[in-house]
């Protein structure tokens, strides 16, 4: 079953449907059995639940993989250094052009608790700025044998729930609109870095 096609419920127990759901990875870091380390620090990827060829990264790597770091969101340099191209492009819907920064990561939807109009829900979470910095480290390591469908796989998966339910809880009827930098995107930030995990 697709992500769109069910209706969940969050940890404060409201109802909502996905509609759209997109994250940036960035400065993916590898390290291998070897305890080698790989570094692809201006590698950016637009990860879209609607396209399911980009939920799959492929990096150029031979060895076993044991540890994966990676950023979720886009770093301060691109954010000031003008329009870009590829999966940075504002034509993929990930750029506020009146902020001059990217969205790292847009989660929207509908719920009967949202206040908003059509009882949607929309949280664009951005922000490079010291006091409203977004960006988050991510680092996963694989158990033996964990998250392996190859010798040179990770199968990484991402709970939506941890939007919700973090560091700060968040409410859909309290908060049902995130567009701009501020406390609000940064708590949404602290909550959904933990969503990922290597598949078992």
């Amino acid at each position: 079953m697709r992500l769109f096609d069910e209706t969940y419920t969050n940890s404060s127990g409201e109802p909502f449907v996905i509609t759209k759901f997109r994250y940036y990875i960035s400065h993916i870091s590898i390290t291998d059995n070897s305890g080698k380390q790989i570094d692809f620090p201006n590698n950016y990827y637009l990860v879209n639940e609607e396209d399911s060829l980009s939920k799959e990264i492929h990096l150029p790597v031979t060895s076993s993989l044991q540890e994966i770091s990676f950023d979720i969101g886009v770093d301060s340099i691109k954010n000031v250094s003008g329009v870009q191209t590829g999966s940075l492009d504002p034509a993929n819907g990930m750029f506020w052009t009146w902020n001059s920064g990217y969205v790292f990561a847009k989660l929207e939807g509908q719920s009967d608790a949202s206040t908003a109009p059509a009882h949607s829900f929309s949280w664009d979470v951005g922000g490079f700025r010291q006091t409203e910095n977004a960006l988050r480290k991510i680092k996963l390591i694989k158990d033996k044998n964990g998250g392996m469908t190859g010798n040179h796989t990770i199968v990484i998966t991402a709970d939506i729930s941890k939007w919700f339910n973090g560091k700060a809880p968040v409410s859909i009827a309290k908060a049902p609109v995130c567009h701009q930098p501020g406390k609000l995107a940064v708590q949404i930030a602290d909550n959904y870095c933990t969503m990922f995990s290597i598949a078992p």
